[in-house]
Formats: C-alpha cells, sequence, structure tokens
C-alpha cells in the first residue's frame, strides 16, 4: 500500500475495519459490479440505477484511495475511463458471495 492509504487510522476491531471499506450500500454494489470484470464509469451507473454521479464519483474516488478498485484513464477525445478490482478488492469475492448465499436463504424463508 502507498503511504498515502497507510496513514489512514483503522480501528481495532477488524470487522469494523471491512464495514469501513465496504459497509455503504454502494460500495458493495459496485464490487458486485466489477467482479464480473472492467467497467466504464457509465456502465456502473446504469447498473446500479438511483445512484448519482456525484456519490458514484465520491465511492469510486475512496474505493481506489483504499485500494480497492484501480481506475485507467485512456488518453482519448472523450477520455475514456475504465475500473477495476485490484487484487485486494479481488480479494473480496468470498465475502460477497457469503452475502448473496445468505440474502437468498433470507428470502426464500421470509416467503416460506
Amino acid at each position: 500500500m502507498t503511504e498515502q492509504k497507510m496513514t489512514r487510522e483503522l480501528p481495532a476491531c477488524p470487522v469494523e475495519t471491512t464495514l469501513m471499506l465496504i459497509g455503504d450500500k454502494w460500495k458493495v454494489l459496485i464490487l458486485r459490479d466489477l467482479l464480473s470484470g472492467t467497467k466504464r464509469f457509465g456502465e456502473l451507473k446504469k447498473s446500479l440505477g438511483s445512484v448519482s454521479q456525484k456519490v458514484l464519483t465520491a465511492q469510486l474516488r475512496d474505493m481506489e484511495e483504499s485500494g480497492l478498485v484501480s481506475r485507467k484513464v485512456y488518453a482519448e477525445v472523450p477520455p475514456r475511463v475504465e475500473y477495476s478490482l485490484t487484487e485486494l478488492g479481488q480479494s473480496l469475492h468470498p465475502i460477497l458471495d457469503s452475502m448473496r448465499l445468505w440474502g437468498e436463504g433470507y428470502k426464500t424463508a421470509a416467503q416460506g
């Protein structure tokens, strides 16, 4: 990690640390979308639906600062920007899989 990332004060509790990094609704959904591969900003915005451009930009910047997402800018007109998960971001895959499975089980139980 870079020095900038290292200076962030992390909580003593590992669960709290995880929640600090991905606890926001939009961050989890961004991670979900990026697990399938690189996406452009417009693709993410369209997939997430009701998120504002300002909020999506802020969430992506925060996730980039945390080392979860990488941003690649292409020198084109108009500019093209792509987002993908870093190796650290990819390591969240089992957590998101567990959340999906738990959600499926909850929906089944609630409907039954």
